[in-house]
C-alpha cells in the first residue's frame, strides 16, 4: 500500500487544548443550532453531516496529508455530529443512556479490533495511509458519540450535576496523565482513554457555562460561549498553520 504523508497532528499540549475547545463547541453548538435557533436536531444533523462528508472527501481525494485547518474543521464537525447522534437516539428515539453507552463502547471496541487486525497497530503515529485514516475517523466519531452519552449519563442521568461532572472528568484525565507520565503505561492506551474522556469533559464544561443557575450552571449566553470558543480555536489553528508553513521552508 502506498505510503502517504502524516495525516494527523503531533500530540502535544496544544492538541489537547484545541480538542477540549472543539468538544465544548460540539456540545454548545449542537444545542444552539438545534434548540436556540429552532432548526431541530434531525435537520442540523443532516446539514452538518453533509458538510463533514464533503470535507472528508476533500481530505481523502485532494489533500492526503495533515493540514491544521482541514483536520480541526473535521474534528469540530464530528463533535457536533457525534453529539446530535446521541441526542437524537435519546431524545427522539427513546434509547436509554446506559444502553447507548454500552452500544457505543462495544462499537468502539469492535472498531479498534478491526483496525488492529488489518493494520497491526492503532497508534495515531501510524496514520499514513488512506485505510488507516479511515479507521481513525470512524473511531473518532464513535468516541464523540460515546463521550456525549457518558457525559449525559453522569451529569443528567444519575443527577451528579454539571459542576461535579466537570471535576470528575478532570480527575479521570489527570489520572490517565499520571499513569502515563509517572507509571509509564502504554502510550496508545493512554491517548485513546484521554481522547474519549475529553469529550464528556468538554460537554460538561459547555453545560456548566451555559445552563441556568437553577440547574447548576453559570447561565452564560450560549452564543457568547460559541463565539469565544470558536475564536480561540481559529486563533490556535491559525498559529499551527503558520508554524507548519515555517517548518516547511
Amino acid at each position: 500500500m502506498k505510503k502517504l504523508k502524516s495525516r494527523v497532528p503531533e500530540v502535544a499540549l496544544i492538541f489537547w487544548i484545541i480538542k477540549i475547545l472543539s468538544t465544548t463547541v460540539g456540545e454548545t453548538g449542537a444545542d444552539f443550532l438545534a434548540e436556540t435557533m429552532g432548526f431541530g436536531m434531525p435537520y442540523v444533523a443532516l446539514v452538518i453531516s453533509a458538510l463533514m462528508a464533503a470535507l472528508l472527501f476533500i481530505q481523502f481525494a485532494k489533500i492526503k496529508r495533515y493540514v491544521p485547518e482541514i483536520y480541526w474543521s473535521l474534528v469540530v464537525l464530528m463533535s457536533i455530529v457525534g453529539t446530535l447522534i446521541t441526542d437524537i437516539l435519546v431524545d427522539i428515539m427513546g434509547v436509554g443512556l446506559i444502553t447507548l453507552s454500552i452500544i457505543f463502547t462495544i462499537s468502539m471496541a469492535v472498531g479498534f479490533m478491526v483496525w488492529y487486525k488489518k493494520e497491526n497497530t492503532i497508534s495515531i503515529h501510524s496514520i499514513d495511509t488512506s485505510q488507516r485514516e479511515a479507521y481513525y475517523w470512524v473511531v473518532i466519531l464513535l468516541a464523540f458519540a460515546l463521550g456525549t452519552a457518558i457525559g449525559d449519563l453522569i451529569s443528567e442521568g444519575i443527577a451528579v450535576g454539571y459542576g461535579l461532572s466537570l471535576l470528575l472528568f478532570i480527575g479521570l484525565i489527570s489520572l490517565v496523565a499520571f499513569e502515563y507520565y509517572i507509571l509509564r503505561t502504554n502510550s496508545i492506551q493512554s491517548f485513546w482513554l484521554a481522547f474519549i474522556l475529553t469529550r464528556p469533559l468538554g460537554a460538561s464544561l459547555g453545560d456548566f457555562l451555559t445552563q441556568p443557575s437553577s440547574a447548576g450552571g453559570l447561565a452564560i449566553n450560549m452564543l457568547v460561549i460559541n463565539c469565544l470558543f470558536f475564536a480561540l480555536i481559529l486563533g490556535l489553528v491559525g498559529y499551527l498553520g503558520v508554524k507548519q508553513k515555517q517548518l516547511a521552508h
